[in-house]
């Protein structure tokens, strides 16, 4: 089949943005009374999380560094369930790739994943959470509030989340995956969340929601008893921010790469339109035939969660590809569709024939192709002629160059204008 041509399309979205982060979030602690709370010498565990949130290295060290001028002794702790292999060392190395050392953070990083056992909640599941953090006087709670990819709800994938599954580290997060197959995640997350609260010594929460630019766009410092109900508020807020695709019918998306840098499950769930999941598929768009997924990203080091939702990949990707680190993800998640591995081929050009082979009785002049580096890059993308009338109907949509041949190097793979 003939390949359709292509122009590189871009997308106006939301651009807020905060331009003083340390500012905004000694603005949010000011208003805590922290003073009052916290005593000379009082140990402060903080949430270092695994996903490739904007800027987390600024917030966490300004965190850090206002806390000590309170007196406190703060210190980070890996909060991220089964990520980094689901090993001491493992999840320590994410923190470190993300910028979070000791060095730059000037404070220790206690890295276990061993837990304390905290009772059972009124349901009768258990609640764990992080040894480290458990002995702690205080734990301050730091993630994005943004949409889940395996659920839907008030609450998704934020600060309650974090306390459920991050601080529970592997042990928590295999049980309560596997609790939610029966009482929903929605259920697991919020109960779970409310029970560390009432709990454990949390100081406060600091909830981040980022642009459709991947940059951060509003910090929200939340007490204890403000956690659940602020966080819902900021759900809301990402959702309007989210990137999205433009286009609600795609023949073949064509994804760079995919990572746990960038998604929870690899590529967002919410932008792909494609799930499958032992808890059901909530997800209402758009509509995709084929997926072929090229690539890793760096930061995902072998991590290749999501290459399940793929039709086509590459033997490259296959190579690069550590399966326990991917199993021990699935698993845990309970998603072992996720680590599942598509059909892969050598070349690009065998997995583009691949995916236009298999969509119907569809010439080339008339295929839907879209081709993204990831699923967090949506601002520029590049899109096939036949969405030419539908762009012209979309006045935050502009067209940056010529309509020109998809473009293969001497070795059959495609020539990538994301490519850094």
């Amino acid at each position: 089949m003939k390949l359709p041509q292509m122009a590189l399309l871009a997308q106006a979205f939301d651009r807020r943005r905060l331009t003083d982060i340390p500012a905004e979030i000694k603005k949010q602690l000011a208003g805590l009374g922290l003073e009052n709370k916290i005593k000379n010498g009082d140990t402060i565990a903080i949430t270092g999380g695994s996903r490739g949130i904007a800027d987390i290295d600024v917030i966490t060290k300004t965190l850090v560094e206002e806390l000590k001028l309170l007196g406190a002794q703060p210190f980070i702790f890996p909060a991220m369930g089964s990520h980094g292999g689901a090993t001491d060392r493992g999840q320590a190395k994410v923190l470190e790739c993300l910028g979070i050392t000791e060095a730059a953070m000037g404070c220790p990083i206690r890295s276990s994943m061993e837990v304390a056992y905290l009772g059972d909640a009124s349901d009768g599941y258990p609640i764990y959470v992080d040894k480290y953090a458990g002995a702690a006087d205080h734990i301050v709670v730091v993630n994005r509030v943004k949409a889940h990819t395996k659920f839907e709800g008030p609450i998704e994938s934020g600060l309650m989340k974090m306390m459920a599954i991050g601080m529970g580290k592997h042990r928590g997060a295999e049980y309560y995956h596997s609790a939610a197959v029966k009482l929903t995640f929605q259920r697991i997350v919020e109960n779970v969340g409310l029970e560390v609260i009432r709990r454990c010594p949390v100081l406060f929460g600091l909830g981040i929601v980022e642009n459709a630019y991947h940059q951060t766009c509003l910090v929200k410092a939340l007490l204890p008893r403000d956690i659940l109900e602020g966080e819902k508020k900021l759900l809301a807020i990402s959702k309007e921010r989210m990137a999205r695709l433009p286009f609600d019918q795609i023949d073949v998306l064509v994804i760079d790469e995919i990572g746990k840098d960038v998604s929870g499950t690899g590529m967002d769930t919410n932008v792909t339109g494609r799930n499958r999941d032992i808890l059901g598929d909530f997800t209402a768009g758009p509509f995709v035939k084929r997926i072929f997924v090229r690539d890793l990203t760096d930061g995902t080091e072998g991590s290749a969660i999501g290459i399940g939702f793929a039709d086509f990949t590459t033997t490259r990707l296959v190579a690069k590809m550590d399966r326990h680190k991917t199993y021990v993800n699935c698993l845990t998640a309970i998603s072992p569709e996720k680590g599942a591995i598509p059909m892969y081929f050598d070349t690009d050009r065998e997995a583009l024939e691949a995916c236009l082979n298999t969509i119907g009785d569809i010439s080339g002049e008339e295929v839907r192709l879209v081709h993204i580096k990831n699923t967090q890059a949506l601002e520029n993308i590049l899109i096939s002629r036949a969405y030419e009338s539908e762009i012209i109907q979309k006045p935050e949509l502009k067209l940056l160059d010529e309509w020109k041949e998809i473009r293969l190097n001497q070795d059959g793979n495609l020539v990538s204008p994301f490519t850094d």
